[in-house]
């Protein structure tokens, strides 16, 4: 009979983790994450509700494993390239330069701790709380899952201020989770030393310099496919691996498993095996564990409490104003709602609150009903925070960025294209060296410059630009240039070059090379072999267009599916070395290269969707 009961229970949380995001869309609720519509559903059919589900030895043990795997995508979704800083600083509405991100980010990170240690002695004296060190983590921490989302949405992942913001969270992240593990440490005389992390980072280490090793080999990549899926089953073992030894050293299992998201993320695995561990977290374990909380959840227990329940808005706004505070820092260079709103976005908490929580529960240090508290004011703030967000962000601010492409030479090629291109996607400028007056073309726009050196080049921010293309006229110049470009950062460079050996050595530097030679024989032998197919490429109208998959909304998506009903057609999908010829079926996956045609307006409306 038990176990009819447990089978009945797990029936009930599937289906409303099944049910959730389908309801979510169709009331058109789409702010509210879905994370937090499960705790929500949760409560509905828990203790706070019908509590037609009851916590046994099935769902505990699947709730756990989606609390290890969330901890794991947490460490995941960190991408360690912020840390590198912003290389380009363009200059700002306000007339000053773009700030250092990490640097700027570094700093407010250090005033929203310093802020938060203060607001929790105050919940201290105040009678609330007794431990000081965990409400400082529990204010201090930001949500990387509300905050990364909410930032694509608003197409500012790539802005100097959606940076700033992006990597503000992945620091609190970051340092909340290694803060956590030495708390356990430090509070529970059941568990290990804090040295003893030490062993634990240790492997780490080790771990990510075998991966790095035997990432690429040839035999990997073989049995990575079919049904040996070798790349899945290393991550799960690692998974493993690291949470058993987590719990040997005396530290909490999800700093074993964030670990190992932080390792998979530094090895750079490929978007395929990315999509796979989001599919079955997201799509089974994970909603589980958010659904088993609201389950768990006694909200009326917590109004029951007077002190309680004064606790919740007091604690509502410690945490904006222990991220609101150290974030005015902004507005030395951004206006005052840019800077509100970026508090208010880093405002956001839940899963870290969530393990914290649980941990000092677990361990005697809060009561079920603060630790109820404090989850309950974490689903708050992850449904309102998003929502003042939008609301804050000035529209102009969070525009689509037109694509800044510089041309170096003017010529033949360059002057028509570069006209051409001129559009609401793109921002082409011509540099070339001082003209006479007799060879200046009043039709287009073109800044002299006096040479090709790089200190005229820097003088003038031309590699500043989002794409760089090189046609002076002379390959060697041509290639310095290009090698030059690539090594301060410049994602995408391409240029002129006429000799097939140079050619040969800057693709290999990532360099994109076109030639007049090539480009008039490949022309002559695709007109007289597929007259048709020229007619595509060369027809204004319908031309052949590349565009990159780069928004996270329409990951893992069917062609069917995709709600663009814009004049355009996929041609063909390049995904990583593969060629697909796409059907209704196809799915969308991140860094997808789509080739489409259809007319210009429909596909820079495309554009705008999905690479932004």
């Amino acid at each position: 009979m038990d176990q009819h009961a447990s089978v009945i229970s797990l029936l009930v949380v599937v289906t409303v983790a099944f049910v959730t995001p389908i309801l979510l869309h169709r009331l058109k609720l789409n702010y509210i994450p879905v994370v937090v519509a499960e705790i929500i559903m949760g409560l509905v059919i828990g203790k706070s509700g019908f509590n037609v589900v009851h916590e046994d030895m099935w769902l505990s043990t699947l709730s756990t494993l989606g609390f290890i795997f969330l901890m794991f995508l947490s460490g995941l979704e960190i991408d360690f390239t912020a840390f590198t800083g912003g290389k380009k600083h363009n200059t700002l509405p306000s007339g000053k330069k773009e700030p250092n991100t990490f640097l700027v980010s570094s700093i407010i990170f250090i005033g929203i701790f310093i802020v938060s240690l203060i607001l929790s002695y105050m919940f201290v004296f105040a009678g609330f709380i007794d431990n000081a060190f965990l409400m400082t983590l529990i204010i201090s921490t930001i949500s990387l899952g509300v905050v990364v989302p909410t930032l694509k949405e608003a197409h500012l992942m790539k802005s100097n201020i959606g940076q700033i913001i992006l990597l503000v969270a992945v620091i609190a992240d970051l340092a909340t989770m290694i803060l956590l593990a030495i708390f356990v440490s430090i509070y529970d005389p059941g568990q290990g030393n804090t040295w003893l992390l030490l062993i634990l980072f240790a492997a780490g280490v080790v771990l990510y310099f075998v991966g790095k090793r035997f990432k690429n080999r040839p035999l990997l990549e073989t049995l990575s496919k079919g049904t040996t899926q070798i790349g899945t089953r290393a991550v799960f073992m690692l998974i493993i691996v690291l949470v058993g030894l987590s719990e040997t050293v005396g530290a909490e299992n999800i700093l074993g498993a964030f670990l190992a998201g932080v390792l998979v993320s530094l090895l750079s695995p490929n978007q395929e095996l990315i999509h796979k561990l989001d599919s079955f977290g997201y799509g089974f374990l994970i909603p589980i564990f958010f659904v088993m909380i609201g389950v768990e959840l006694d909200v009326w227990s917590l109004f029951a409490d007077k002190k309680l329940l004064l606790l919740i808005p007091l604690l509502l706004l410690g945490l904006l104003l222990s991220k609101v505070v150290p974030v005015y820092l902004l507005k030395v260079w951004y206006d005052t709602k840019t800077v509100l709103a970026s508090g208010f976005l880093l405002t956001s908490t839940l899963s870290l609150v969530i393990a914290a929580a649980t941990i000092g529960e677990r361990m005697e240090v809060i009561t079920t009903e603060m630790s109820g508290t404090l989850i309950l004011v974490a689903v708050i703030t992850s449904i309102f925070t998003p929502i003042a967000f939008k609301k804050l962000f000035p529209e102009e601010v969070a525009a689509d960025p037109k694509i800044r492409i510089a041309f170096l030479g003017a010529n033949q090629v360059t002057l028509p294209v570069s006209r051409e291109l001129k559009s609401g996607l793109y921002e082409p400028i011509l540099y070339h060296t001082n003209m006479e007056k007799s060879d200046r073309n009043s039709l287009f726009d073109i800044v002299e410059i006096d040479d090709y050196s790089m200190a005229t080049i820097n003088n003038n921010n031309i590699f500043q630009n989002d794409i760089i293309v090189i046609s002076t006229g002379h390959d060697q110049t041509n290639a310095e240039l290009a090698l030059k470009a690539k090594e301060v950062g410049v994602s995408r460079v391409i240029a002129r070059i006429e000799s097939p050996e140079l050619e040969q050595s800057l693709r290999e530097k990532d360099i994109e090379v076109f030639s007049s030679f090539t480009s008039t024989k490949t022309l002559l032998r695709a007109l007289i072999e597929t007259p048709s197919v020229i007619n595509i490429l060369t027809n204004q109208e319908t031309s052949l267009f590349e565009i990159r998959m780069q928004n996270e909304q329409y990951d893992g998506m069917t062609l069917r599916r995709f709600p663009f009903t814009g004049d355009v057609i996929f041609v063909r999908i390049f995904r990583s070395k593969d060629s697909i010829v796409p059907h209704g079926d196809t799915e969308l996956l991140l860094n997808d290269r789509l080739i489409v045609t259809g007319s210009k307006e429909y596909v820079e409306e495309l554009k705008r969707e999905l690479e932004f």
